[in-house]
C-alpha cells in the first residue's frame, strides 16, 4: 500500500508506535507515529530498521520435514497429522512430564500463549520453559511472597519521582522505561531532579547521570546490605510507613547487626562516604527505582531481588507517589504457583520448581540429556531460539540431539530450526492480529491490538492454529453447540449462549480459547481476535472501578464496547486507571500488607560478607569477569537476523579496559581469544574506558547464521548452564569467570 498505516514495534518489550508503507509482503518505509498514545512518536534505531526482519530473505513460507541432512516441503495436513501421532506416542509410553513447550509470544506476539500452554496443559504436562524465566524468575519469586502473587511487580513511577536511581539498568539504549532517552532529557530539566546510576560500567544512562556509583562487578548484594545498615543505624527507615504496610521487619533487624559498611563499601570498590550519601537522599527524596539484569542475572541474583524489596520497604518507596508502583494490565504475564502448593511441578533432575508457571530454560538441556524415565524426550519451540537466546548453547546442541521430537515454530530459520524435525511457518507480527500484555504505564494503561498490514507470501499461518489442529487430532477440543458458530455474528446473543454453554459444561471452561477460536474465531477471520474479544468480556467486570475510571460506564456490554474501539483505533487505547491514591489496596497477602521476614533467605543472606566474598570473586584459572550480554542499539536478542540492517558499523565487539589491553598486549580492532569453563570464541577487541577495569563486555544476539554465513560471536557459548542461581536457576551472564588472550 502507498498510504501510511498504523502499527507497533515487536523488537522490545514497548512496542512503540510504528507507520508503515507495504508493498506487497515487504515494510518499504518506518516512522514513529505521533498520534500513540503511548510513544507519541518516540523511534529508536532498532524500530526505523523493522523493514530488516519482516524483508528477511529467510523467510519461512512452507512447513517443512527432516529427512536425513535436508528438508522437503510438506503439507500442512501431513505435518499436522505425523506431528500429533508422535506426541501420542512419547505421552503415552513416557508420560505428560516427557513434553515441554518453550514459547509463549516473545516481544511482540503474546496470543500464542492461550493455545500453547492450553495445548501443553491438555496433555497433561506443565513443562513450560519461558523467556521470562531466563532473566525474572527469582524476582517473581520475590514477589510472591512479598505481594501475594508472583505476577505482581513494581514498576517505578517515573513522573512522580525526584530522585530516579537505576540499578544494573541502563535505559537509555535497553528502554527499561518507556522512550527513555527522550523522557530522561525531559525529567532531567525538571527542577531539582537528580538520577542516579549503579553500575560497574560508564554506561550511556551512566553519563546523563548525576551520580554514579561504578561499584566492582559481582559485588551488589553487599552494596544493598551496606545501604540498609546506614539506614537502621542513622535513624532514615520509614517507621510510619513500616507500622501501617509492613510485615516481618522486627524479624529481620537483627540480620543485619553484623555489616561492617566499610568493609562492604571497600569490596565493592566504592567511597562509603558517597555510598552514604547516596543512601540519605534514597530514603529522604521521592525515589524511584528500576533494577534490571545487572542484578538480576549477577551474583546473588534471588537474593539482590530480596535486599531491593527490603530497601524499598524500609525507605517506604513501594506503592506510593514518585516511588515504585503496581500496575494494572488487561492480563497477568503469568500465573501464580507457589513452590509450596502441592499442585506446583519441579523441574525432574533439577528441581527447580514453576515460578509464575514457567521454568528457566537455564535447565532444560539437563532435563532432556539424562537417563530419568520421566526425562523431556519432546520439544515444541515457538517464537524462541534458544540455540542463540539461552545459556551453554553447546549442552543444548547435545541435548536437542537426543530429543525424539522438535517442532519448531518460526518465522524464520533460525539455529534452532536447523536442528527441527518439523519446521513450521508462523506469520510475522505485522501479518496477523496480535498483541502483548507488557504495561510500562500508570496510572492509566493500554491495549494495542496490532492489525495485519502486510500479506504472508506463502502458507505462513497464526500460531494458535497450530495448536487447535493439533488439539483437534488429538480429540483434546471438547464438543460445543454448533448455534454458537451460528450466533457469532450477532456477539451479543454469542456472549450469551456461551455463559450458558460454560455454566453448563465447567470442565470447558480452560478451553475456552479454542472453542472461541473454532466459533467467533471463524467468523472474524483470526484465532487471536477471537481469543482477546474472550479477555475483554470478562474484563470489565473484574476490575469495574478502574475501567470506570478510564471513561467506561460499567456494565454488561463494557466489554465489547472497548474490544470495538480497539479494533477501529490503530496504536491502542486506554483501558483502566489504577487508583493512584491507594495503590497498595492491590496487595493480595492474607493481611494486605508487605510482606519482608523470608525465613528461607537468612542463611544465604548472612553469608554474604566481605571476608567471605573476597574469596570468591577471586578466580585465579579465570581472573576476569565477562559480562555476557548487554542491550545497545545493535542488539535486537536474535529476532533481527539479516546482519545488514548493522552494515557499517562493529556491532559485536569484547570491550575491554585500556589498561586491561595493554598489559594484555591487545590493540583495538585486534582478534582476541576469550574462554570460559563453558568454551571458548574468538571476537574483535573494542578498547573502551566505558568497560572497568578486569571486565570485559560482549553483546548477546550474534553468533546468528545469516544465509549460511556466521556473523559475530555467540556469547551464550561462553555461558556455563550450572553457573546459575541456586534458588531459581536464573543464568549468571552478568558475572562469567573468563580469560583473555591475545
Amino acid at each position: 500500500m502507498s498510504e501510511w498505516q498504523k502499527t507497533s514495534c515487536v523488537l522490545c518489550f514497548n512496542n512503540c508506535g510504528l507507520e508503515v508503507i507495504t508493498e506487497g509482503s515487504k515494510i518499504v518505509k518506518v516512522r514513529g507515529e505521533k498520534e500513540n498514545p503511548r510513544s507519541q512518536g518516540y523511534l529508536c534505531r532498532k524500530g526505523a530498521n523493522i523493514a530488516y526482519f519482516q524483508n528477511n530473505p529467510e523467510r519461512l513460507r512452507f512447513p517443512l520435514k527432516r529427512v536425513g541432512d535436508r528438508f522437503d516441503r510438506i503439507s500442512w495436513d501431513q505435518a499436522l497429522v505425523e506431528i500429533a501421532v508422535k506426541l501420542r506416542e512419547i505421552v503415552q509410553i513416557h508420560g505428560p512430564h516427557s513434553l515441554a513447550y518453550m514459547g509463549g509470544g516473545g516481544q511482540g506476539c503474546h496470543f500464542e500463549a492461550a493455545f500453547g500452554v492450553r495445548f501443553l496443559n491438555g496433555l497433561g504436562s506443565k513443562n513450560h520453559y519461558s523467556p521470562l524465566a531466563q532473566e525474572l524468575t527469582g524476582f517473581f519469586w520475590v514477589s510472591g511472597k512479598a505481594y501475594g502473587r508472583q505476577n505482581m511487580h513494581l514498576f517505578p513511577d517515573i513522573n512522580g519521582s525526584d530522585f530516579l536511581v537505576f540499578w544494573g539498568a541502563n535505559p537509555v539504549v535497553s528502554h527499561d522505561i518507556p522512550n527513555a532517552p527522550a523522557a530522561l532529557r525531559k525529567k532531567k530539566k525538571e527542577p531539582g531532579f537528580l538520577m542516579a546510576v549503579i553500575d560497574p560500567r560508564v554506561s550511556e544512562t551512566a553519563k546523563l547521570a548525576d551520580i554514579h556509583l561504578r561499584l566492582r562487578p559481582g559485588t551488589d548484594a553487599l552494596l544493598f546490605k551496606a545501604m540498609i545498615k546506614i539506614l537502621l543505624t542513622e535513624g532514615l527507615v520509614a517507621r510510619e510507613y513500616l507500622s501501617a504496610n509492613v510485615n516481618g521487619f522486627e524479624a529481620i533487624r537483627s540480620w543485619f547487626d553484623d555489616v561492617d559498611v566499610e568493609e562492604n563499601c571497600r569490596l565493592c570498590g566504592l567511597d562509603p562516604n558517597a555510598v552514604r550519601e547516596f543512601t540519605r537522599l534514597f530514603a529522604t527524596r521521592k525515589t524511584a527505582m528500576r533494577s534490571d539484569l545487572g542484578i538480576l542475572m549477577g551474583r546473588h541474583s534471588t537474593l539482590n531481588s530480596y535486599l531491593e524489596l527490603i530497601l524499598l520497604a524500609l525507605t517506604g518507596r513501594i506503592g506510593v507517589g514518585g516511588g515504585n508502583v503496581f500496575l494494572g494490565h488487561l492480563m497477568p504475564m503469568g500465573s501464580h504457583t507457589p513452590e509450596e502448593d502441592p499442585k506446583t511441578w519441579r523441574t525432574v533432575v533439577t528441581n527447580i520448581p514453576l515460578i509464575m508457571g514457567v521454568f528457566p530454560p537455564n535447565v532444560l538441556p539437563e532435563e532432556i540429556d539424562n537417563d530419568h524415565p520421566e526425562r523431556i524426550r519432546a520439544v515444541i519451540v515457538s517464537g524462541s531460539n534458544p540455540l542463540r537466546s539461552y545459556a551453554d548453547t553447546t549442552a543444548y546442541e547435545k541435548a536437542f540431539a537426543k530429543l525424539e521430537l522438535l517442532v519448531t515454530v518460526e518465522v524464520a530459520m533460525s539455529e534452532t530450526a536447523v536442528l527441527s524435525h518439523y519446521v513450521l511457518p508462523a506469520k510475522s507480527g505485522y501479518e496477523k492480529w496480535d498483541g502483548t500484555f507488557f504495561q510500562w504505564r500508570y496510572p492509566d494503561y493500554y491495549f494495542d491490538m496490532r492489525r495485519p498490514v502486510v500479506q504472508a507470501d506463502g502458507e505462513q499461518v497464526e500460531e494458535a492454529f497450530i495448536y487447535i489442529e493439533l488439539a483437534k487430532r488429538l480429540g483434546m477440543i471438547p464438543d460445543y453447540p454448533s448455534k454458537l458458530r451460528e450466533l457469532a455474528k450477532d456477539r451479543l446473543r454469542f456472549g450469551l449462549a456461551l455463559m450458558e454453554y460454560i455454566r453448563a459444561n465447567p470442565k470447558a471452561e480452560p478451553w475456552l480459547p479454542y472453542v472461541l477460536a473454532k466459533t467467533l474465531g471463524e467468523e472474524l477471520g483470526s484465532n487471536n481476535l477471537a481469543a482477546l474479544w474472550g479477555l475483554l468480556a470478562r474484563f470489565p467486570m473484574m476490575h469495574p472501578e478502574e475501567v470506570a475510571r478510564a471513561g467506561y460506564q460499567v456494565g454488561p456490554m463494557t466489554g465489547e464496547e472497548i474490544f470495538r474501539k480497539i479494533l477501529n483505533t490503530p496504536g491502542g487505547v486506554k483501558i483502566g486507571v489504577v487508583d493512584a491514591e491507594n495503590n497498595l489496596s492491590l496487595l493480595k497477602t492474607p493481611d494486605r500488607k508487605i510482606h519482608v521476614h523470608f525465613p528461607e533467605m537468612e542463611s544465604w543472606l548472612k553469608e554474604v560478607t566481605p571476608t567471605a566474598e573476597e574469596t570468591q570473586l577471586f578466580n585465579k584459572d579465570y581472573p576476569m569477569v565477562l559480562m555476557a550480554g548487554n542491550h545497545m542499539e545493535m542488539v535486537a536478542n536474535t529476532i533481527m537476523r539479516d546482519p545488514a540492517w548493522n552494515e557499517g558499523r562493529r556491532p559485536c565487539t569484547m570491550r575491554i579496559h585500556p589498561d586491561d589491553a595493554k598489559e594484555l598486549g591487545i590493540a583495538d580492532g585486534e582478534e582476541v581469544s576469550i574462554e570460559t569453563e563453558a568454551g571458548s570464541a574468538m571476537v574483535e577487541a573494542e578498547v573502551t574506558d566505558s568497560s572497568r577495569r578486569g571486565q570485559v563486555v560482549i553483546p548477546h544476539g550474534f553468533g546468528l547464521v545469516h544465509l549460511e554465513k556466521g556473523h559475530g560471536a555467540n556469547v551464550n557459548r561462553l555461558a556455563p548452564a550450572k553457573h546459575r542461581d541456586r534458588l531459581a536457576a536464573t543464568p549468571l551472564h552478568r558475572y562469567i569467570p573468563c580469560r583473555v588472550t591475545k
